[in-house]
């Protein structure tokens, strides 16, 4: 057995993978750590219907080979397990994260690879809310090392357009390191980096791996609030506003008459209100306009002063596995995505 979980072997049979010798003390607690890593996660195993063991053969199986639909709905309940403590029903789901499981395996349309690539979507939000909406684009690019630095201005965005969170942002070139983004980039566009390999989260699936540069954008206050506006058959009902993504992740929810909720989706709750964008009924209908064709997406605007600008747009939001707090979010969330029968 080789790659990343080629310590498997030596701990189920309890055999060191190599010998320990004096000066060996570093390697020797890493296995050890391994070894008792592995041990909690057969622990936390025992309480889900997918043996631990299986599910490392799909993951390794997952780059090689297209898997069965039987194999896909295995993988995905493990991991699904671990993330919320309680088994996946795909088949008759009623959560919101159950549900967003079924519209991996089950939901088709072509839309989804077009709306899920960054690049491509530019065309859609244009024809559907305006080209003047888009973020202004500096060069599309195939390989990290077709960019020329030199040419870029002083300030930018660099993204992966399969990519979730693979973003690079320059606020200075003086200080920005060109070869380390060189590095992400590259590493980013490898087959193993899209995210249908992860979860099969198919709108992916199918996207041609582009580097997009954006020119950079923020408020007055040197800030950029990201409001994700939670689309279920076409109509919004919650927004997601995220703070401090990189330092200190906090998170708020609001309803669509911008009542601050009390529940929490993964990150802690931000205490601070959040006063009502100046042209928040715009982007609401901008939102419901971008999600008229899908039955549940997640759309993310910018509003800066009053210019609404499109960020992209989410079908499966955490892959579905963010826990809800109280849990009995998750329902209710769930209750307003409906699916076809």
């Amino acid at each position: 057995m080789s790659g990343p979980y080629a310590f498997i072997l030596p701990l189920v049979t309890g055999k060191p993978r190599e010998k320990r010798e004096p000066g060996m003390s570093e390697k020797s607690i890493d296995i050890q750590t391994r070894r008792n890593a592995f041990k909690k996660l057969l622990k936390k195993a025992a309480c889900c219907k997918i043996n631990m063991l299986y599910f490392l053969s799909l993951d390794f199986a997952r780059l090689e080979r297209e898997l069965t639909l039987q194999e896909k709905i295995d993988y995905i309940s493990y991991k699904f397990f671990q993330h919320l403590k309680y088994n996946l029903n795909i088949f008759t789901p009623e959560t919101f994260s159950e549900k967003i499981q079924w519209l991996k395996i089950f939901y088709e349309n072509p839309l989804l690879t077009t709306c899920a690539d960054k690049y491509r979507v530019r065309e859609y939000a244009a024809e559907k809310i305006g080209a003047d909406t888009l973020i202004p684009l500096t060069g599309v690019y195939d390989s990290p090392d077709e960019i020329d630095f030199d040419t870029l201005p002083e300030r930018f965005a660099l993204k992966v357009n399969w990519g979730s969170g693979q973003n690079i942002i320059c606020r200075d070139k003086k200080t920005f390191n060109m070869q380390e983004a060189k590095n992400k980039l590259r590493k980013w566009l490898q087959k193993e980096s899209n995210h249908y390999y992860h979860s099969f989260e198919v709108s992916y699936k199918n996207i041609v791996p582009k580097i997009i540069c954006e020119q950079y954008i923020e408020q007055l206050d040197g800030k950029l609030l990201d409001y994700k506006f939670f689309c279920f058959n076409g109509k919004v009902e919650y927004i997601q506003v995220d703070f401090d993504r990189h330092t200190n992740h906090t998170r708020s929810l609001y309803s669509r008459k911008w009542e601050k909720m009390n529940f929490i989706l993964k990150f802690a709750q931000q205490i601070e209100f959040i006063p009502r964008p100046e042209c928040f009924e715009k982007m609401v209908e901008f939102a419901e306009r971008l999600a008229q064709d899908f039955l549940f997406v997640r759309v993310d605007l910018y509003n800066i002063s009053t210019k609404i600008y499109f960020g992209e747009m989410t079908f499966y939001p955490g892959s579905g596995m963010e826990a809800f707090f109280p849990q009995e979010w998750d329902g209710k969330f769930g209750e307003l995505l409906i699916l076809p029968r």
